[in-house]
């Protein structure tokens, strides 16, 4: 008796599993996205449009708010664009010790924690940052690039040129080598060649990496909240703002818009994407170049000086921020190596109010929600993948629903699931509510999961049917099959996407800062974001607490997968 419903269970459990994954999606994801459209247009229990009216129809939202959201945006694109584009072509052109680890960190910006890297931005350009000092030992004037669109500019670029790089050298890689030869038969210069031959293969990726970017520099919060502040202010930072002042409607309206503009450009994105997957790869890639060739002629000279200065430019931009985070957490306010900051951090763990932020709890929640949303993002991530390398109709509908997150901001997320299950509902006459670290495990495994299913979704479709097929015709249940054949063949593929997780969950800040308010809920990147606001000393040691944390799943993913990872799949 036993075994018959073990088996039955056992038949079935993919299809709980799919139960299950569509309701905790309902619950911590549509449903407070839901909300949050309802009290748009839903005021002191009266139906009105007027939130929306208020907004659509004021200059200020629409030009000082929108408006600057999308003209940082748009410069955010064109600076992440022209400083991704080289490095593709020098990862997809040229062969050089330490290319494949060159390429592995384009999917670091991914993993790592955006307040962390405005803390950085904030140790480098600020009044008295590291640039002002290699100004001054110069003896050039100072500048204060904190508080200004340059500041935000490039720390987007920080974050969304890899991401140009990556898509751009994937699609790089793929043109063929024989119809550029031809070109060249025919007398084409290689200038010419590029320019009718490679560059029309090359456009689609360069859109798709533009159009992500611009998705995620338009709903960006921390970075801007950091080196922008509420006179610079984004969508997002309003909407937190709003927030704060317990403004739900005006906040809940500005969401609605803000929502809207994104999941149309996402919807772009997936036409794009889709175009290029349908491209294939090219019959033969173009052989690659040494850095270092043994002939030297003054175009080639010129070639690698132009490399040496993009190399000068990748180091103040990427590696100058956590260099200078990390510096800043040991200097004193005179100057001189110190542990002070980290001294007192543990001064602040030992004596600190309960009110007060201290460390070891902000470390221990973090790790906590990490595990957390490991085990509620991995089983949902690896059954979306199932179910969206599976022919079936409907299949197009299910991966663009199950994508969503990616689509829908975490300040955004964190609004309805304050407004619905943080501060409760009713269900059959029982008042339910979601707080504290299940509200906050919520917020992380919503926004975690797609990327579970993004990494584990390509291997499973590149697998030979006939391996299910065998396992079937042996007496093996759906499922099993999946567990004893499919999922150890693509291992690699789960444990990155494992990782990918844990990572964005130590990272989150969007929809944390708003679920952790006047709790003790705190995590380190909330740590980070409240020592900020007092002292910089702290805050960039919380950050390197942070960078040691990130850096560990980082490893992990370039370990076990990072070729399958990163944002949209990259």
């Amino acid at each position: 008796m036993l075994r018959t419903a073990f088996s039955r269970l056992e038949a079935h459990a993919l299809t709980l599993g799919t139960a299950a994954t569509a309701l905790v999606l309902v619950v911590v994801f549509y449903y407070p996205v839901a909300t949050v459209f309802v009290d748009a247009v839903v005021v002191d229990g009266q139906v009105t449009i007027a939130p929306l009216v208020s907004v659509l129809t004021s200059r200020f939202y629409l030009v000082d708010i929108f408006g600057f959201t999308a003209y940082q945006a748009l410069l955010s694109t064109i600076a992440s664009v022209l400083l991704g584009l080289p490095g593709a072509w020098l990862l997809a052109r040229f062969e050089f010790p330490g290319r494949e680890t060159l390429r592995s960190l384009t999917i670091l910006p991914f993993v790592m924690p955006s307040i962390m890297v405005a803390i950085g931005f904030v140790a480098t350009f600020g009044r008295n940052g590291t640039l002002n000092a290699v100004l001054g030992a110069l003896g050039l004037p100072t500048v204060d690039l904190l508080f200004t669109i340059e500041a935000i500019v490039i720390a987007h670029a920080f974050y969304n040129a890899p991401l140009v790089a990556r898509v751009t050298t994937a699609a790089w890689e793929s043109v063929d080598a024989s119809a550029v030869e031809t070109a060249r038969s025919l007398g084409a210069s290689p200038v010419r060649a590029f320019r009718d031959v490679v560059l029309p293969q090359l456009l689609p990726a360069i859109a798709i990496g533009a159009t992500l970017t611009f998705v995620f520099t338009f709903a960006s919060f921390p970075i801007v909240l950091a080196l922008g502040g509420f006179q610079l202010a984004t969508v997002e930072v309003f909407i937190y703002s709003r927030i704060q002042n317990l403004a739900y409607a005006e906040a809940a309206a500005l969401a609605v818009v803000e929502t809207t503009i994104s999941l149309g450009l996402t919807y772009l994105y997936l036409r794009y994407e889709g175009r290029q997957r349908a491209s294939g790869q090219g019959a033969r890639p173009q052989p690659r170049r040494s850095l270092w060739p043994e002939s030297t002629s003054v175009r080639s000279l010129g070639t690698r000086i132009g490399i040496v200065a993009y190399a000068l430019v990748v180091l103040a931009v990427f590696v100058g921020p956590i260099a200078s985070m990390v510096l800043t957490s040991l200097t004193g306010p005179q100057g001189g190596l110190t542990l002070d900051h980290y001294l007192f951090l543990l001064e602040r763990q030992q004596t600190g109010a309960s009110y007060q932020v201290r460390p070891l709890p902000a470390i221990e929640n973090s790790l906590l929600f990490g595990v957390g949303t490991l085990l509620v993002a991995l089983p949902m991530g690896v059954v979306m993948a199932v179910l969206t390398t599976r022919q079936f109709r409907g299949r197009a509908i299910v991966d663009a629903l199950s994508m969503a997150p990616l689509a829908v901001s975490g300040i955004v997320v964190g609004l309805g699931l304050l407004r619905g299950l943080v501060f409760g509902i009713e269900v059959f006459g029982t008042r339910v509510q979601v707080t504290g670290a299940l509200a906050v495990v919520a917020a992380h495994a919503v926004g975690a999961y797609p990327f579970v299913t993004r990494n584990v979704a390509p291997l499973l479709g590149n697998l030979d049917p006939r391996l299910v097929e065998s396992a079937r015709s042996l007496g093996a249940s759906r499922v099993r099959a999946l567990v004893d054949i499919e999922l150890p063949l693509v291992a690699a593929g789960v444990v990155a996407g494992a990782a990918f997780a844990f990572a964005i969950s130590i990272g989150e800040f969007d929809s944390t800062v708003v679920l952790a308010e006047g709790s003790a809920s705190y995590t380190m990147p909330v740590a980070v974001e409240r020592y900020l606001g007092r002292r910089l000393g702290p805050a960039t040691a919380m950050g390197c607490v942070l960078l040691a944390v990130t850096s560990l799943s980082f490893v992990i993913i370039e370990r076990f997968g990072g070729r399958y990872g990163g944002r949209g799949g990259f």
